[in-house]
């Protein structure tokens, strides 16, 4: 435990059903955890956003030929009745800090922790957290420099402490700048408006419509993705 950080158990974002797969009931979820060898075993609990009606898994599997995973529930038997999950975040009930490995925490808690320089001036707030490889990167806006992208490693960031809402960045390893401000130029002719022809929509039949993806709006619920103290650069 870091930071009196509580250890109450809380429902966390860990897929979202993406399709249906078959007539006996099994969805294909997108995977929004980092553990989903453990969320998604037989036997383990899942709610739809929303919902306290218990989803208990009946069996899963990663999909083979695609991302993510094949998941059908006891409580789901048709294909009529997984379809109305299309769409549905799932959540797990998980205790943050038992869950946890030293030094993690989750993405939702370093979302909107306040980033400043060593000298203190506040560089501005993390605003979104994305993957590239095995390394995180934090997008980072509201300040002087705009938006910038954050990569957690050490040789950019000196103390991280986002339960405390406290990034300490070496700004000038990052090399910001301010963003640039165009001056309107009164005397510029403005350029024509463009119209797009209209174009008639793809006809669609019935099977392509039955197992066409939702998209991926975000979810109201915290997601299980985790974030661990940045690693030095390789």
């Amino acid at each position: 435990m870091a930071d009196g950080h509580t250890t109450a158990p809380e429902r966390l974002v860990v897929a979202l059903v993406r399709g249906v797969h078959g007539l006996r009931g099994a969805v294909r979820v997108e995977v929004l955890t980092d553990r989903p060898e453990v969320r998604f075993v037989p036997g383990a609990v899942l709610f739809r956003e929303g919902s306290d009606e218990p989803l208990r898994i009946a069996s899963a599997e990663a999909v083979a030929d695609g991302p993510g995973w094949r998941l059908r529930f006891e409580e789901v038997r048709s294909r009529e009745a997984a379809d109305t999950l299309r769409g549905a975040y799932l959540e797990a009930t998980l205790v943050p800090d038992a869950e946890l490995a030293r030094g993690e925490v989750y993405w939702h808690e370093v979302i909107g922790a306040t980033v400043v320089g060593v000298d203190g001036a506040k560089l501005g707030t993390v605003q979104d957290i994305y993957r590239v490889a095995e390394n995180e990167v934090y997008v980072v806006g509201g300040g002087p420099y705009g938006s910038f992208d954050l990569p957690a490693v050490r040789a950019f960031i000196r103390i991280f402490a986002p339960r405390r809402g406290e990034i300490v960045v070496d700004a000038e390893a990052l090399d910001l700048q301010p963003p640039r401000v165009r001056s309107a130029d009164p005397d510029r002719p403005r350029a024509p408006r463009r119209r797009s022809p209209r174009r008639k929509p793809p006809a669609t039949s019935a099977a392509a419509d039955a197992t066409r993806d939702v998209p991926g709006d975000s979810a109201d619920t915290p997601s299980d993705a985790s974030a661990s103290a940045p690693p030095d650069a390789p």
